[in-house]
């Protein structure tokens, strides 16, 4: 590369993931260039009410439709710990058609996104309607691991796209392009991880993954079995015992179903409707949904609420990143795979963390490295850091798909990857006040939590604050 040329940057993705890395990448300089499959940003916030009719479970890879959203979503963490730490998610003064609750629905934050987008000027870096179906190394250069970063830290990219028309199909020649690193911000909440119950493939009734569900009307007058009683099931279970014959919401065990934790319980309290059944043991062929108890539900249809898998199905990295059980690996701190890096890297994979803070972080130590500003450990030091945090993580009882779960060991681990590799301002203490009250409200009633109003001085204080310097975020730009 020409001395004082920019290197040039492929980011998959244009959500909330995607957009933090192209703000970071460009401030420092670097040459972005976004690649998003859909019409707009906003990733899985930019609801899309189709489906794919032809594959409601979303067993092929990748799927067709890519957002999971349903029509009703509700965020189930206080907007104040959402935003990123210099464009907060406050609500913009005088905006028509905008929710300006603490716990807004889903399109309050595609409007944020693209406000966030307008206002650091990303636009003109983002590719809509162009979909990533390949990347791999060009002519992978020799191993060279004497240096900090992988044998492959010099690695180019190539990056082949297809165009996407409005109604999903691709059209046209595909096009290549060579760039000197690549960022995947893809997102995971896209490709669904189904349960393996003996049946399913004989099943001729409607099976269907919560990918696949937007609305309640379908379901009208049926008999409705929803397996996993995670958030997305018990979203669901509600929202269709008003227009469901039956409802029928499983736990994970027949323990769980006789004594169910007290948010489930006071949930089941208030909807007659739905009947809390222990694990599917086997669907039959007409239509008997068996139970592990032996007790049994004739269903119309069962929704699998089983959540996704981490599915990355354009990259090529000839073995050296994988995905086992849901473990995408090796990655040094979650971030940059150790023979690769940093020509490759991934924000958005760590999960139970404040988004988007921790993605800016992400994003930041990233844009920081390829500019050379920071230095990455030599790979053989990075690897070892990786299998030192899965013995870890197995000794504390950790199961192998919870591996990006970041405070799965312990909780202070989101704030100090944070702080330690960059340097974004800390997390206000009001802040981390609010997240905790919320969290214990929606165990005690998932349906009511979002109307309380408890907050303390200190998170009082901290709003006043908030407010009179974020709405000025909007007047500034």
């Amino acid at each position: 590369m020409a001395r004082g040329t920019p290197k040039k940057v492929c980011v998959v993705g244009a959500g909330m993931s995607g957009l933090a890395a192209a703000r970071e990448l460009r401030r420092e300089g670097l040459g972005v260039t976004v690649m998003e499959q859909c019409g707009d940003v906003g990733g899985q916030w930019l609801y899309d009410p189709r489906i794919d009719a032809d594959d409601l479970l979303g067993a092929k890879a990748p799927v067709k439709v890519h957002s999971s959203m349903y029509a009703s979503v509700r965020l189930v963490s206080p907007r104040e710990c959402m935003g990123f730490s210099d464009f907060q998610f406050v609500p913009r003064p005088g905006a028509a058609g905008r929710d300006a609750r603490r716990f807004p629905v889903h399109r309050e934050v595609y409007h944020y996104l693209k406000d966030f987008c307008a206002a650091f000027g990303l636009a003109d870096a983002i590719r809509l309607n162009t979909k990533v179906v390949r990347v791999a190394m060009a002519a992978p250069p020799p191993r060279d691991a004497c240096c900090g970063g992988g044998g492959y830290s010099n690695a180019k990219w190539l990056v082949r796209t297809r165009h996407v028309e409005p109604d999903g199909s691709e059209a046209g020649v595909a096009a290549e392009e060579v760039f000197d690193a690549v960022v995947v911000a893809n997102g995971h909440y896209s490709q669904p991880r189904l349960p393996s119950i003996e049946g399913m493939a004989a099943w001729r009734r409607r099976q269907l993954h919560s990918h696949s569900y937007r609305v309640p009307d379908p379901f009208r007058d049926e008999v409705v079995v929803v397996v996993c009683c995670g958030e997305s099931g018990l979203d669901i279970a509600t929202e269709l015992c008003g227009v469901a014959k039956e409802v029928h919401l499983t736990a994970r065990s027949v323990e769980e179903a006789a004594m169910p934790a007290p948010m489930v319980s006071k949930m089941l309290s208030k909807h007659a409707g739905i009947r809390l059944r222990p694990q599917v043991d086997r669907l039959c062929e007409d239509g008997t949904v068996v139970f592990a108890d032996g007790s049994r539900a004739a269903a119309d249809s069962v929704i699998y609420c089983t959540g996704y898998t981490y599915s990355f199905p354009f990259l090529d990295t000839g073995g050296l990143v994988t995905v086992r059980d849901n473990r995408v690996g090796p990655l040094y701190e979650h971030t940059f795979p150790p023979a690769l890096a940093p020509s490759l890297s991934f924000v958005g994979i760590p999960t139970r963390i404040f988004a988007p803070w921790f993605f800016e972080a992400q994003a930041r130590w990233i844009a920081l490295v390829l500019s050379g500003k920071k230095a990455l450990p030599p790979e053989e030091e990075m690897l070892r850091a990786v299998q030192e945090d899965y013995r870890a993580r197995e000794a504390a009882g950790v199961p192998v798909r919870h591996t990006h779960a970041i405070p799965a060991i312990d909780r202070k681990d989101i704030c100090e990857f944070v702080y330690r590799h960059t340097d974004l301002p800390r997390m206000e203490d009001w802040k981390m006040e609010l997240f905790t009250i919320s969290f214990v409200n929606t165990m005690e009633d998932r349906e009511t939590f979002r109307d309380r109003d408890d907050d303390s001085e200190n998170v009082r204080e901290g709003l006043r604050r908030w407010r009179r310097v974020s709405v000025a975020q909007y007047e500034l730009r």
